[in-house]
């Protein structure tokens, strides 16, 4: 059975890739009693921080984080990280079926420079997520020095 994903999904996505808003994360998990039902469980303008305190180890969903990278004061990019959680107190069905709705969860959620898999609030530190941007990006010039 596909995931029925709900339209304010769409919408809080469209929200949180809107540079104009301050809203920079939202989070998509079941809804009560209906396991193949995604809706939107939180979101917010607080960052990533905020983003890792909403998350709960007896919930799985999806999150999708804006983030702001420089790599000196000149140079701004925002870049987009999709987070699929499954906190470490999931029981093993659900675990199962995260893996097959993922292509739908992106049907939607179809903007993202990293994909960043957890289970723990952990393994979300910002500075990991940050280096995996940079690799992700290409070109990297943080502390280069030209030689003569």
């Amino acid at each position: 059975m596909s995931l029925i994903v709900d339209q304010s999904i769409s919408e809080q996505y469209e929200v949180v890739r809107d540079d104009k808003s301050e809203t920079n994360w939202a989070f998509f998990d079941f809804a009560d009693g209906k396991p193949d039902r995604l809706k939107v469980s939180g979101s917010g303008s607080g960052g990533l921080e905020e983003f890792v305190e909403h998350l709960k180890p007896e919930v799985a969903g999806w999150g999708y984080v804006r983030m702001n990278m420089s790599n000196d004061e000149y140079s701004q990019r925002v870049k987009f990280v999709l987070v699929p959680w499954c906190g470490d107190k999931v029981g093993v069905m659900r675990r199962a079926k995260l893996s097959i709705q993922i292509s739908d969860v992106k049907n939607v959620i179809r903007n993202f420079h990293i994909e960043m898999p957890a289970s723990h609030a952990a393994e979300l530190n910002e500075q990991d997520i940050m280096a995996k941007l940079r690799r992700a990006g290409g070109a990297n010039y943080d502390g280069q020095s030209f030689h003569k």
